[in-house]
């Protein structure tokens, strides 16, 4: 029976300290663009590294063999 007046206060708290982080996190703007980062993965990747690997692998022709080495 003792625990249950640490036990109730505490777990009170720990309800009252999630409201607060919930309504901060509405109130700081977490939850209003719910659907742009699910849509951005659909899109081409802009890093000029992988640009620039993407347009010398197509100037490159895939039907010649490498030169045999000597």
């Amino acid at each position: 029976m003792p625990a249950l007046y640490v036990m109730i206060p505490a777990a009170l708290l720990l309800v009252g300290v999630a409201v607060y982080i919930f309504f901060w996190a509405v109130d700081s703007g977490q939850y209003d663009d719910l659907e742009g980062p699910a849509h951005s993965i659909l899109f081409d990747d802009q890093d000029p590294r992988h640009q620039a690997a993407v347009k010398h692998d197509e100037a490159k022709p895939d039907d010649q063999e490498p030169a045999p080495r000597a």
